[in-house]
C-alpha cells in the first residue's frame, strides 16, 4: 500500500467541477491580479474568522512581513518569536530590519512558552509574534496579559490554523492582526502562492490594503513605502471554492487525528500530539516524538516508513536559533532544549482528510512493528 504525505490530486478531483468554472471566469474577465474573485474571497475568509478585515497577499511570507511593517518595525527594535517554527515567521521580522529573538516552546503543545516570552522582554522588544504550530492555538491569555503589560504588540502567525479556535474564538482575531499562509499544503490551499492578514483594526486594514499594492490609495498616489503583495485573481477563485469545503476537511483532519490516536495510543516508546481541552485543534500536521534513540532512531523510522510506502515529514530538524542564517545572533546548542528535543525526535505522519481508515491502520501497524523491533 501507498500512503503519501498529502494528496493534492485526490483533492483537485473532488472539487474539479466547481474550481475550473471559477478559474475561467477570471480569464474570462482577465481579471488576473486582485480583482472580484479576490475581494469576494477576503470578505468570506474574514467572516469564517469573526474578524472584520481580511487583505489578501501573494504569500504567507509577505503576509508575515506586512503586518510588522504596517504596526512600525524597524530596525533596532526586538520581536521574539519560538525558535521551533518554520523560517518564514522570522523573515518578517529581519525584512523589516529588526532582530529575531528567540524563546524555546511547551513540551506537550510546541507553541511558544509564555513564561520564556516574559524572560526575553526587554526595553528593545516591539512585538510577539504567537505561531499557532501544527494547527493548535498558542496559549493566547498570558502573551495577551505581557503584551498589555509591557506596551508592545502581540500578532499571530496562523499559517498552520485556518479556523482553529482558542476558548471557542477563532484565531486572527486573538490579537492586534495576524497573517495566513495559503500555500498548496496547508489546510485552506491555493494552486500557487498566496497569504492573507486578517485584523479588526481598520486603520491598520487600511494601511495593510495600500502597502501591498505599491502604498497606493489611489493609483499612482503613494502615501506609504509599500510592495507588490497582492494576491492573484486565480488564486482569489481558487481559495474561495475551497473555503466552502474547509470545515469538512477539518473534521476529516481531525478523524484522521483521533485514527492514530486509537492505533498508536498504548505505545510507550512516541508521544502522540496533546490537543488541550480550550483548543480546537485543527492538524494541519500529526507530529509524534520517538522517544528513545535521539535523532538516529527517528530517521530510521522515516526509512522503515518509505520502504513499505509510507511519506512522513520533519517539522522541523534544525530550529532556528540553530540555523546558519541566524550565527551572528550568537545562539549555542543547548540554549532551547525543548526546542532541540523535537528537532531530533519528532517525526510527521500522512494526515489529509481523503486519508483513508485502511491507510491510517496500515501506518499505524507499520510504525508499531518498528517500534516493537
Amino acid at each position: 500500500m501507498q500512503v503519501p504525505f498529502l494528496d493534492l490530486k485526490a483533492q483537485y478531483a473532488s472539487i474539479k467541477d466547481e474550481v475550473n468554472p471559477a478559474i475561467q471566469n477570471v480569464l474570462d474577465n482577465t481579471a488576473y491580479v486582485l480583482g472580484k474573485a479576490v475581494f469576494d474571497f477576503e470578505e468570506k475568509f474574514a467572516a469564517a474568522h469573526d474578524v472584520n478585515y481580511c487583505i489578501g497577499t501573494s504569500s504567507g511570507t509577505d503576509a508575515n512581513h506586512l503586518v510588522l511593517w504596517a504596526l512600525g518595525i524597524e530596525p533596532g527594535d526586538e520581536v521574539i518569536m519560538p525558535a521551533n517554527t518554520f523560517i518564514a515567521t522570522a523573515w518578517g521580522t529581519t525584512l523589516c530590519g529588526a532582530q529575531p529573538v528567540f524563546v524555546d516552546v511547551d513540551p506537550d503543545t510546541y507553541n511558544i512558552d509564555p513564561e520564556s516570552v516574559e524572560r526575553a522582554l526587554n526595553a528593545r522588544t516591539k512585538a510577539i509574534i504567537a505561531v499557532h504550530l501544527y494547527g493548535q492555538p498558542a496559549d493566547m491569555d498570558p502573551l495577551r496579559n505581557l503584551a498589555k503589560k509591557h506596551g508592545v504588540y502581540l500578532v499571530e502567525d496562523a499559517a498552520q490554523a485556518h479556523i482553529s479556535e482558542y476558548k471557542g474564538d477563532k484565531v486572527g482575531g486573538l490579537s492586534t492582526a495576524a497573517s495566513f499562509s495559503f500555500y498548496p499544503g496547508k489546510n485552506l490551499g491555493a494552486y500557487g502562492e498566496a497569504g492573507a492578514v486578517v485584523t479588526n483594526d481598520e486603520q491598520l486594514a487600511e494601511k495593510v490594503r495600500n502597502m501591498r499594492d505599491h502604498g497606493m490609495p489611489k493609483k499612482y498616489y503613494h502615501e506609504y513605502f509599500g510592495h507588490n503583495y497582492r494576491m492573484e485573481g486565480i488564486q482569489g477563485a481558487v481559495l474561495g471554492i475551497k473555503l466552502n469545503h474547509l470545515e469538512n476537511w477539518t473534521q476529516d483532519r481531525r478523524r484522521v487525528a483521533e485514527k492514530y490516536r486509537e492505533y498508536l495510543g498504548d505505545l510507550k516508546d512516541i508521544k502522540l500530539p496533546v490537543e488541550l481541552a480550550q483548543n480546537r485543534h485543527v492538524y494541519h500536521l500529526f507530529v509524534i516524538q520517538v522517544l528513545k534513540g535521539g535523532s538516529q532512531r527517528r530517521d530510521a523510522l522515516a526509512g522503515y516508513l518509505k520502504d513499505k510506502g509510507i511519506a512522513t515529514g520533519l517539522h522541523y530538524p534544525i530550529p532556528l536559533h540553530l540555523q546558519a542564517c541566524f550565527a551572528d545572533l550568537g545562539y549555542k546548542k543547548g540554549y532551547f532544549p525543548i526546542s532541540e528535543k523535537l528537532a531530533d525526535n519528532g517525526i510527521s505522519l500522512p494526515v489529509f482528510p481523503e486519508l483513508s481508515d485502511d491507510q491510517i491502520q496500515y501506518v499505524a501497524t507499520n510504525l508499531k512493528d518498528f517500534i516493537g523491533e
